[in-house]
C-alpha cells in the first residue's frame, strides 16, 4: 500500500490555489495594472488627442497641474463633496438600518424596497430631481413655502454653494440605501443577549447604541468610510448631468476638471497627471482611514 505523504498533499494544494488566483489576478492586472500603467506614460508626454502620439516631456505635466490655482479648487471642492457625503450618507444610513433592524408589519417589505432608489439608473434620477427641485413646477419649492421655510421659489442649481449642496443630498439619497443595508447585516450579527442584558440593567435605548450597537459596528464602518469616500471622490455622472462643474466651478469636483481637461480642453497630458495625482492621494488617504478608523488593541 502506498504510503500517505501529507506534505505532497500540501504542496499540491497550494499549487492549486496558485492556480486559481491565476485568471483573476491576470484579470485585475489586465483592468487596473495596465491602465494605470498607461495613464503614467501618458502623462510624461505631451498628448493633445487621446491616440496622438506626442513629445517626451518628462514631469512638465504635473509641474503645470499642481502649480495651477484650477486643480487646487477643484481638490478643495473634491473634499467638501466627500466629507458632505460621507456625513449625510452615514447619518441617514444608521437611521434607516436601526428602523430596519426593528420588527414590525411589512418590515421585509421596506428591506425592499429602500434598495430601489440605489438600482435606479443615474439618468432617471437625474430627471426625477431637477423636475423635483425646478424652480417653476417643481413640488419641493411649493412644498418649503407652504410650511414657511421660504418665501419664494428658490434655484437650487443657480448658486455655487446651494448647487453643490443640492448635489451632495441627491447623492447621498441614492448611495445611501446600499450603506443602510450593509449596516444591517452588521446589526443582525450582534446578539441578541447583549441588549437583554443591557436591558435588564435598566439602559436605555440610547445608553445600549452608545455600548453596544456602535462599537460593535466599527468594523463594518470602517470598511464602508473607505469604500465610500473612494467611491464618493470619483463621482462624476450626476455632477456633471446636473451642473456640468457650475455655476462658475462651483461644483467642479477633480473628476470633472479631469474630464473638461482631456476632453474639452485636449490636453490629454495634463488629464493624464492629474489622473496619477488623484491616485496617489486616494491611496494615500484609504492607508490613513485604515489606519486611524481600525480598532486597536488594547495594550498589554
Amino acid at each position: 500500500m502506498a504510503s500517505h505523504n501529507p506534505s505532497s498533499e500540501k504542496s499540491g494544494d497550494g499549487r492549486l490555489a496558485i492556480l486559481l488566483l491565476a485568471l483573476p489576478l491576470g484579470l485585475l492586472a489586465a483592468t487596473l495594472v495596465l491602465p494605470m500603467i498607461s495613464a503614467v506614460n501618458i502623462s510624461l508626454h505631451d498628448i493633445r488627442v487621446i491616440g496622438s502620439e506626442g513629445a517626451f516631456s518628462g514631469l512638465d505635466n504635473y509641474s503645470r497641474v499642481l502649480t495651477a490655482g484650477a486643480f487646487w479648487h477643484a481638490l478643495g471642492v473634491s473634499a467638501v463633496w466627500v466629507v458632505g457625503n460621507a456625513f449625510v450618507q452615514t447619518v441617514l444610513a444608521v437611521l434607516a438600518a436601526l428602523v430596519l433592524n426593528e420588527k414590525f408589519p411589512g418590515v421585509r417589505i421596506a428591506r425592499v424596497w429602500i434598495i430601489l432608489t440605489w438600482i435606479i439608473p443615474t439618468v432617471v434620477v437625474v430627471i426625477i430631481w431637477r423636475w423635483m427641485l425646478s424652480p417653476s413646477g417643481g413640488m419641493i419649492n411649493p412644498f418649503l413655502i407652504s410650511i414657511g421655510i421660504i418665501d419664494r421659489p428658490v434655484g437650487f442649481f443657480s448658486s455655487g454653494p446651494m448647487a453643490l449642496a443640492s448635489l451632495i443630498l441627491i447623492n447621498s439619497w441614492r448611495w445611501f440605501p446600499f450603506v443602510a443595508i450593509m449596516l444591517l447585516a452588521g446589526l443582525q450579527r450582534i446578539p441578541a443577549d447583549l441588549y437583554e442584558a443591557a436591558a435588564v440593567d435598566g439602559a436605555g435605548p440610547i445608553a445600549r447604541f452608545r455600548a453596544i450597537t456602535w462599537p460593535l459596528l466599527q468594523p463594518t464602518l470602517l470598511v464602508l468610510t473607505v469604500m465610500g469616500t473612494l467611491l464618493s471622490f470619483n463621482v462624476f455622472d450626476i455632477i456633471w448631468l446636473l451642473t456640468a462643474g457650475g455655476p462658475a466651478g462651483a461644483s467642479e469636483t477633480l473628476p470633472v476638471l479631469i474630464y473638461e481637461t482631456a476632453f474639452k480642453a485636449y490636453r490629454m497630458g495634463d488629464a493624464a497627471a492629474m489622473s496619477v495625482v488623484a491616485s496617489l492621494m486616494m491611496i494615500g488617504l484609504a492607508i490613513l482611514l485604515i489606519d486611524r478608523l481600525a480598532p486597536k488593541e488594547a495594550a498589554k
